[in-house]
């Protein structure tokens, strides 16, 4: 992906690790308190930074927990999200690794003070209601992984 155009010639990198937690053709998906650049809800999959010296993987299950409030077992690695965006003026190039979780347990209503709102949405609604076409994506990986498996 090419870098927005910018005579700010500074730039960063940026990582992130996310899991798209399936069960019976649902995923979860999340509504962050953070608003989009232009002030706009987001539904979007739960996901964040490392912290200390996790594994993306271990970041991605510690991500589910605290904003879908559940336990997902770790299926596989879906792929990459590549993006730029711009913050604080610098332009940033962002990755975030995603996982295929199978839930196990849990409830939605224990999620994190950093989301608004969690819920079980059927995989083919979400592969059309997520705001960033790179979680859509990996909700049609999820599908198109689920149904080889059957």
């Amino acid at each position: 992906m090419t870098p927005p155009p910018s005579s700010d010639t500074s730039t960063e990198a940026d990582f992130s690790a996310g899991g798209v937690v399936v069960r019976e053709g649902e995923v979860i998906v999340v509504v962050p308190v953070k608003r989009d650049a232009d002030g706009n809800r987001v539904l979007g999959l739960p996901k964040g930074h490392p912290d200390g010296g996790e594994t993306a993987e271990q970041a991605a299950t510690r991500e589910v927990r605290e904003e879908a409030g559940v336990h997902g077992e770790l299926v596989e690695k879906l792929g990459d999200v590549r993006y730029w965006h711009r913050r604080l003026g610098r332009r940033v190039s962002k990755r975030v690794t995603f996982y295929l979780f199978e839930y196990r347990s849990g409830n939605l209503e224990d999620h994190d003070g950093e989301i608004e709102e969690a819920r079980w949405m059927p995989l083919e609604q979400a592969m059309n209601a997520l705001t960033y076409a790179g979680e859509r994506e990996m909700v049609a990986r999820a599908l198109s992984r689920m149904a080889a498996d059957r």
